[in-house]
């Protein structure tokens, strides 16, 4: 019987490594960690600076490494809102995940109204390092700064005009998590009125990068999203079978 596959969308900056952290806890899973154009072992590709590109590019992407019935889909921070957008995509194909869990991310129309990308380096980095999870060795090199500033950059942009609206509605079970000293944690529950069907949530502690200091605790909530909603998959096919 094969695994269940997770799929795994980064946050700004972020690779298909950015979840190593989590390898050892969820074994049970077929790990597909996406990454956009312009890092890691995509390097040699252009930046993708559009929302609605930087989508498409993930809906494709899962598309051809689907191969389970039973998958989910994860995202964190700018992963969490494309996660959400992927999966309305997947929805309209007739493709459901069994749930979406997003973290560090508040939902549709919760933001700041701000254009970091817009900045210069400097101020920018400024902004950025307020977030926490960038390294101290980051910061002391000129070399990594000058590879890093573009992709950071080209993310924020996504992230900061993402055209996610009222409008967009899914069915899948959607669960959140966030640091409870991140800005808008007060707004978590913001994610219930965007799915028609069950809505839960956890606040950890932490700011932003909450997930690498709660590791095991949020792969345990993947594990039970997982468990959960396959089982109820399993009974509405059941129900659907004996009526």
């Amino acid at each position: 019987m094969s695994k269940p596959q997770l799929f795994m969308l980064h946050f700004a900056g972020g690779n298909s490594d950015s979840f190593n952290f989590m390898n050892p806890y969820l074994g049970e899973f077929k790990l597909e960690t996406l990454e956009l154009p312009g890092r890691g072992a995509s390097s040699d590709e252009i930046l993708i600076k559009d929302f609605s590109t930087a989508a498409n590019y993930i809906y494709t992407q899962i598309k051809k490494r689907l191969t389970s019935r039973n998958f989910l889909i994860y995202g964190h921070s700018m992963g969490a809102s494309l996660a959400f957008k992927v999966t309305g995509m997947l929805e309209e194909d007739s493709i459901t995940p069994l749930c979406l869990i997003v973290s560090g991310n508040a939902g549709p129309k919760i933001k700041e109204n701000k254009k970091r990308y817009l900045l210069e380096d400097k101020e920018f980095i400024t902004e950025v390092t307020k977030l926490g999870g960038l390294p101290l060795e980051f910061l002391e090199s000129q070399e990594l700064l000058d590879y890093f500033i573009p992709i950071l950059k080209a993310d924020f942009e996504i992230s900061e005009e993402n055209n996610l609206g009222s409008e967009s509605i899914i069915k899948t079970p959607i669960y959140s998590i966030m640091g409870d000293v991140e800005k808008h944690v007060e707004d978590i529950t913001n994610w219930s009125k965007y799915t028609t069907t069950s809505f839960d949530y956890e606040v950890l502690t932490g700011n932003h990068f909450f997930i690498f200091n709660n590791t095991e605790k949020v792969c345990s909530v993947i594990k039970e999203c997982y468990k959960k909603n396959v089982a109820k998959k399993a009974l509405d096919l059941l129900t659907e079978k004996m009526q």
